[in-house]
């Protein structure tokens, strides 16, 4: 019988190393550490193949990020991330079905998140049976028919949940939400709703797209870009060659974090050293240290300056824009005292800031989870759209909105039809293009589908990748909620925490990845993806298949459908084996997909269409863009207690972690640390690597995890910062941003304690 897990994510047993923050972004040592990582997991001959390939006209999309690709690209088209992504994927190493003979799962829960990525590609299909201790290996087709088993068994479509990561392609989310559509049900969420969430409601509300209306051209056209809440140097880093690019040709370039981060102030392209080019480029002009949350005052007091500027685009402010007296109104009204309190930016920076941005013909605005996973992160993001609005920077070049997404294919799966709250407008195309009825009831999210699990309202949760467990709030409360769910099962490439914690039974169904190879009964496939910036393009692997066992996401799903459901004019086998045939079924259920397989074999693929972008126009109610109205946000905290946000290191792509080092902060060996302000460490008493437990604090519940590190850090006063998703476990599920629904990992309310000893769980301070 299996015992309890923990779902704490453990830790290598590592002494905690400190040394100075970086300025410089990549340079020498991202070159060093790319070719490291490639070379220890790939050997020399498999690295310099797989990264030739990468963002290349004839190879595969780097699943490192959704950062876009130049027109004209290079020989080396990634970055140090990139480059780890790709060779985690295409390493040598193999989970085999002996390995998971070897280790049982609470062995393996014992192992770090670090450990169980650096094991390898999982080779065959395996099956925890309930009460079981090991998985086994089982049959793709009695793997196909437990699943089929378990849905048609269900009492309505409704108990039945698809999870979806940005990983998936264009095809294999298309093909996904049709099968899950045609079993009667919109329980699609995804990774979007923990992420960018906000940013679709904040925009969609306001200019009628959920998404950025730029284009990577529009970078070198600019005169200011805003970068808020964001650290491209780690979560981005491709990012940093077009703000090097647009500052060379003159851009002001305006950081706004509660961290300086070192892609921010200095960066270095490594392929430069070639040209025999030595010089690094400072990027930003301006750091704006904001306080955790107080990103909306701030730009309440840039909306204030630019009103006292008198440096609005007035004619299109009337003929394309409702709401300006209400929102001016507010921001007028609201004291300087409060904005600069709040922001803990004094007013001389804000008004210098502020009169930059009045001044400027073309503003972008760039932003991520800085911003969207605050409470208020769809007021906030409207409150950006708000001040680029009055200057009119939409539609023109060199201006306009940038949320910058994380996830390689993340926007693409939702434009597709990843969705669990789709518009009439779409699923009534959707049901004409394939055919069948549409449900029509919105879905559970991501947090709705905890709760849910919780509730014992679910009986099978189905994942087409990503990390469930780690990557969601609360980890505790997810736990108890996949352990009650009858059958769980994860499409995966690598091992990772949510093949550990899972329903009564699990199935793991290893797929290929990115780099490989998927060959078909037509032959050679491509699937496609489509990038931060709207642009849908091919993405081909070439590299042989971890194992011959593998199957295609679009296979998976298609054998899934062909086991589930009785008839359907839907060909499942058919599309599975001929992915032309799949995209062919998109140009008629998709809008902006017409004539899809002829215009994505085009060089650089295609844009998909954009109205504010493209004609600026708004596809909202009225045909306006609005100006919003919002009241400053309650940054109130109970006394003796400190807010935290969560962040990843520099080792890190979302759940994954490559190494346990974060080289740009100085942080080595050890991730549960909290970065706290060094004043705040003094009135304390404390000092670097004091030992602390972590409790947070909502609507009086309380969730405590110990075992943390205290590391001075430059971070204002009051705020404190921790790794994700070690600190998941103290993120409460209730607590949400209003309208998107997403986490508040950007603002949990946390107190901390010394802890100086601990003994079979207890510990004295």
């Amino acid at each position: 019988m299996r015992s309890p897990i923990s779902p704490e994510t453990p830790e290598d047993r590592l002494s905690l190393r400190l040394g100075k923050p970086k300025k410089l972004a990549a340079g020498i040592p991202a070159a060093v550490s790319s070719m490291k990582h490639g070379v220890t997991k790939m050997g020399l001959v498999k690295t310099v193949k797989t990264l030739t390939m990468v963002n290349q006209q004839d190879g595969f999309d780097c699943p490192g990020c959704a950062w876009p690709d130049p027109e004209h690209r290079t020989t080396f088209e990634f970055c140090e991330n990139g480059a780890k992504a790709v060779a985690d994927e295409a390493m040598k190493a193999r989970v085999t079905p002996e390995f998971f003979s070897k280790h049982s799962v609470q062995s393996l829960a014992k192992k770090s998140d670090h450990w169980l990525n650096k094991q390898g590609r999982i080779s065959h299909p395996v099956v925890l049976e309930e009460g079981a201790s090991h998985y086994k290996e089982i049959s793709w087709d009695n793997a196909f028919d437990r699943i089929a088993q378990q849905l048609k068994s269900l009492s309505k479509p409704e108990r039945a949940v698809f999870y979806t990561s940005g990983r998936t392609s264009n095809e294999a989310a298309f093909l996904y939400q049709a099968f899950v559509r045609s079993l009667g049900t919109n329980n699609m969420p995804d990774c979007s709703n923990m992420c960018h969430e906000s940013s679709g409601k904040g925009l969609g509300q306001t200019i009628g797209i959920g998404k950025g209306t730029v284009t990577l051209e529009d970078f070198n056209s600019s005169e200011v870009i805003l970068v808020i809440g964001q650290n491209p140097g780690t979560n981005h880093p491709r990012m940093l060659t077009a703000l090097r690019d647009a500052k060379h040709n003159g851009s002001t370039i305006i950081n706004i974090n509660p961290l300086p981060e070192a892609g921010l102030e200095r960066f270095k392209h490594p392929q430069d050293y070639m040209k025999l080019d030595f010089k690094s480029t400072q990027l930003s002009d301006h750091h704006l240290q904001v306080r955790i949350g107080g990103d909306a005052a701030l730009l309440k007091g840039f909306i204030k300056v630019h009103i006292e500027q008198g440096r609005l685009d007035d004619a299109f402010i009337a003929s394309s824009t409702s709401g300006y007296e209400s929102m001016a109104s507010m921001a007028k009204s609201t004291p300087w005292d409060s904005i600069v309190r709040d922001s803990g930016i004094s007013k001389e920076e804000i008004v210098t800031v502020g009169r930059l941005l009045a001044r400027s013909n073309a503003t972008i605005a760039c932003w991520a989870m800085g911003l969207t996973q605050q409470p208020n992160g769809v007021a906030v993001i409207q409150e950006v759209v708000n001040l680029l609005l009055m200057g009119g920077h939409v539609g023109r070049p060199g201006a306009g909105f940038c949320p910058v997404r994380g996830h390689s294919n993340v926007q693409g799966d939702r434009t597709v039809g990843i969705w669990e709250a789709p518009s009439e407008q779409f699923l009534d195309r959707m049901e004409r293009g394939l055919g069948i009825p549409m449900p029509r009831e919105h879905g559970y999210d991501v947090v709705n589908a905890i709760k849910a699990m919780v509730d014992n309202r679910v009986d099978l949760f189905f994942c087409m990748g990503g990390n469930f467990l780690s990557a969601t709030p609360d980890t505790n409360v997810t736990a108890d909620g996949l352990r009650k769910v009858n059958l769980t099962v994860q499409v995966s490439t690598k091992l990772n925490r949510s093949h550990l914690i899972t329903g009564k039974s699990a199935l793991i169904l290893p797929c290929l990845g990115r780099t490989e190879l998927d060959m078909q009964e037509s032959g050679k496939q491509f699937v496609t993806v489509e990038n931060s910036m709207g642009v849908v393009h091919r993405s081909v692997g070439g590299l042989p298949p971890a194992a011959t066992s593998l199957l295609s996401e679009p296979m998976i799903v298609a054998k899934m459908a062909n086991r589930s459901i009785e008839s359907s004019p839907i060909d499942w086998m058919k599309l599975a084996g001929n992915y032309n045939l799949i995209r062919d079924l998109m140009s008629k259920s998709l809008a902006g997909f017409e004539n899809y397989n002829t215009r994505v074999s085009k060089e650089n693929g295609f844009a998909l269409p954009n109205p504010p972008r493209d004609t600026r126009s708004f596809s909202t109610f009225d045909g306006k863009a609005h100006f919003t109205t919002h009241s400053l946000p309650n940054l109130s905290i109970p006394e003796d207690c400190y807010t935290m946000m969560t962040m990843r290191s520099h080792d890190q792509y979302n759940t994954t972690i490559y190494d346990v080092h974060d080289r740009y902060r100085g942080i080595h060996g050890n991730r549960r640390v909290v970065l706290m302000n060094a004043l705040d460490m003094v009135e304390r008493g404390w000092k670097n690597r004091q030992k602390i437990r972590l409790t947070s604090h909502f609507n009086g519940q309380q969730r405590s995890s110990n075992g943390w590190q205290l590391v001075a850090y430059d971070i204002p006063r009051g705020n404190v910062a921790s790794y994700f998703p070690e600190a998941n476990s103290i993120v409460p599920l209730e607590s949400t941003a209003e309208v998107s629904n997403t986490p508040t990992s950007k603002w949990i309310t946390v107190s901390i304690h010394a802890q100086t000893k601990v003994n079979m769980g207890h510990e004295e301070e």
